[in-house]
């Protein structure tokens, strides 16, 4: 089975993905700045399944098969633009989002190119990106206890890229995958989780999408 390598992947959303990938089996790298720090949060996950989490510094991340981009937003580009010949030829999905706290609400960035995904993609020109990840709760992910039933809208340009990292989702416990479209709906999935984020705050919820009909 594939390794997984997770930028930046020490904060709440990488490792909820982190956990629930290994729950599936896979062997996930948590990569960051701090090798340390990474290693001290990967032996504090609870796991299940028989894949495993260790902890590196975003270099080692990044040698895996496939790589999540879950740094924030503001850092994305400067992380995997340093990483430009580690990832030439690989799926690199994004889960970023620009967002802005304003009050009890989050407010959608727009970033020059539209979305974090596309500017991802300006940065990793030999990569293949896929857009991933993006409205789920991130405490909710992380205990695999909770009642998870999420659904993940996957884009991209690349067909067999999307399908590859569909079939990661669908081994995932509480989660299943839905092909949304291309890069073409990076900016309103992205944009959406300012929505999702703020009637959490509000509500002081952990809701998540759940697509209907399908």
């Amino acid at each position: 089975m594939a390794t997984v390598g997770i930028l930046g992947g020490t904060g709440p959303a990488g490792r909820g993905v982190a956990a629930r990938l290994a729950g599936a089996g896979y062997t996930v790298v948590l990569g960051s700045r701090d090798a340390e720090r990474a290693k001290g949060i990967a032996r504090g996950l609870t796991l299940r399944g028989e894949g495993t989490v260790e902890g590196g510094t975003n270099e080692e991340a990044a040698t895996c098969n496939l790589v999540v981009v879950a740094t924030p937003w503001d850092s994305a580009i400067a992380t995997t633009s340093a990483l430009r010949q580690e990832l030439k030829g690989k799926i690199v999905i994004s889960m970023v989002n620009a967002l802005s706290r304003e009050g009890r609400e989050m407010v959608a960035m727009y970033p020059p190119r539209g979305s974090m995904a596309a500017q991802i993609e300006h940065a990793l020109p030999e990569s293949v990106i896929v857009g991933a990840f993006h409205h789920l709760p991130a405490a909710q992910m992380e205990d695999l206890d909770s009642d998870l039933d999420a659904d993940v809208l996957v884009f991209s340009d690349d067909d067999d890229a999307r399908r590859q990292v569909a079939e990661m989702i669908d081994r995932m416990s509480g989660l299943r995958a839905i092909i949304a479209g291309t890069m073409s709906l990076a900016s309103p999935i992205e944009a959406f989780t300012s929505v999702c984020i703020s009637i959490n705050i509000r509500h002081k919820a952990h809701s998540y999408v759940k697509m209907a009909g399908l």
